[in-house]
Parts: C-alpha cells; structure tokens; sequence
C-alpha cells in the first residue's frame, strides 16, 4: 500500500467488553497508525488546586494521569478537586478563624496582628487541604 491509504477494521462486541465498533489505520511508511481521537471535553478554566493535583498525578501516579487523560475525563476530575479544595479551604478557615476569635472588631483595631493570623490560617487551611484533597 501507498503512503495515506486508509484501513478500516470492522471489531464486534464481545460479551462484558467494551469495545469500538470500527478503527480507522492510515499507512505511513511502513506502518498502519490508528486514527484516534480524544473526545471531546468543555473548557474549564484550571486553578491552583487542580493544577496543584494534575501535577502531582503526573509526577506519583501516572496510570491514573493517563487513564483519565484517555478516557476524556482528566478535565471532569480536575474541575472536581478544584471545587471540592476551594470548599474546603474556604470552610476550615472560616472555622479556625471563629475559633480563634478572629473578627471585624479585632480587624479595625489591630490590623496587622490580624493579618497574621489570618495568614496563618490561610497556610494551615492549605496544608490540610493538599493532605485531604490534592495528595490522596
């Protein structure tokens, strides 16, 4: 065969298995390459928490970063753990901040100390949240 003549292969389904119904080969060279395509996925724009964990994904467990990459859903899961971190960052500062009786009042008389110690309940929200979420 020619270069770029395309092969069509007809593949039945099997009983339990999931399987296409038809795969297109182009020749190139030598070689019969499939024609695969991705599905397709909606835009999503990614935060610091999904990055945060797409990173991690491809860094300690790239069989899960692939498998979600080709099956389409990589984005899905992204989105997922962007909102569920934003969540539940948002809530344990909250908490920590009425536990440590950080308020309004405390604000406007002594803002630097309460910039503190929000900041340091921003980072200990955080560190939670990339235990909980981003590292499991």
């Amino acid at each position: 065969m020619s270069k770029g003549n395309l092969i069509t292969i007809k593949i039945t389904k099997t009983k339990g298995a999931k399987t296409m119904n038809e795969i297109t080969y182009t020749m190139v060279g030598d070689y019969n390459l499939p024609n695969l395509t991705l599905p397709e996925q909606s835009e999503v724009t990614l935060g610091k928490w999904s990055r945060m964990r797409k990173t991690y994904l491809k860094e300690h467990h790239k069989i899960l970063y692939y498998n979600l990459l080709t099956k389409g859903t990589l984005t899905q899961h992204l989105a997922e753990v962007q909102q569920r971190a934003t969540e539940l960052e948002e809530t344990l500062v909250r908490q920590m901040a009425q536990k440590e009786g950080l308020t309004e009042q405390m604000k406007a008389n002594d803002m630097m100390k309460w910039v503190r110690l929000m900041n340091n309940i921003r980072n200990s929200a955080q560190e939670i949240v990339k235990e909980q979420v981003i590292f499991n």
